[in-house]
């Protein structure tokens, strides 16, 4: 893996994006290690020292829930004091040009909204684990307010609402892929003529194939990742190195 881009992959990376009218980018959990954010799917990761509560296990049990919460406060905490990094920032500016359309991101830490980038165009296909949502209808809960429910009532939260389970707005395991999100990333990615992956090894599907479905309807295809993927010999760039480093250079 190298620290830094090349004069040959800078001038490359800038001339695709400058060639490009309509980019769309695919991040993963890379983009937000290095804003010191845990990949909870690596060999030290969270999930390799503890069992992920199902979807179903959530639904039926309220001991499963109340765990799940404590969780999630405590994952919330590592959030709320990550910053955007240059990676972020990148984004930001090609938004901001008018050359970004759409970031379509697998994680969960809404740190692509706090990098400025506008709410619209954040597809979250994963969920946001930084508020609650009604499983039932919807209604949004601040994670203030669930955990002052848990704290006073020893219960896990109901929505205001309906009286529905609420669960933080993140997709458990187990749980079906919004369809909605599915479809409008779907639809960005067929329609693009360029498409960035940040920090993705693309082995979560089927997210994981959107990259792949740009590329099939004639977008150019970038992949700037720490390690090697799998659609490394069909992306027309891909740089294997530390993102914020790389992207600092794009304007």
């Amino acid at each position: 893996m190298q620290d830094r881009i090349s004069a040959a992959q800078s001038e490359t990376l800038q001339k695709l994006i400058d060639q490009a009218t309509s980019i769309v980018a695919f991040t993963g959990a890379g983009i937000s290690t290095e804003s010191g954010i845990p990949d909870f799917r690596s060999p030290n990761g969270i999930w390799s020292k503890m069992q992920p509560i199902q979807y179903d296990e959530f639904v039926s049990s309220e001991k499963a829930r109340l765990e799940d919460w404590r969780r999630r406060f405590v994952m919330n905490e590592e959030f709320a004091t990550a910053q955007a990094n240059e990676g972020h920032k990148a984004l930001v500016r090609l938004s901001k040009a008018g050359k970004l359309v759409c970031t379509i991101t697998q994680n969960i830490d809404g740190l692509h909204q706090k990098s400025g980038l506008p709410e619209k165009d954040v597809i979250e296909i994963h969920g946001n684990s930084t508020y609650g949502a009604c499983l039932d209808c919807s209604t949004p809960l601040s994670l203030e307010d669930a955990k002052q429910t848990i704290t006073e009532s020893q219960k896990s939260p109901r929505c205001n609402q309906c009286g529905g389970l609420v669960k933080a707005a993140v997709i458990s395991f187990g749980q079906a892929m919004p369809e909605k999100k599915m479809a409008d990333a779907l639809e960005h990615v067929s329609g693009c003529d360029l498409l960035i992956v940040l920090g993705s090894s693309l082995v979560v599907f089927p997210a994981a194939r959107l990259p792949e479905i740009a590329k099939q309807n004639g977008a150019r295809l970038v992949i700037i990742n720490r390690e090697p993927t799998h659609l490394d010999a069909v992306a027309d760039l891909c740089i294997n190195g530390e993102i914020g480093a790389i992207m600092e250079t794009v304007r």
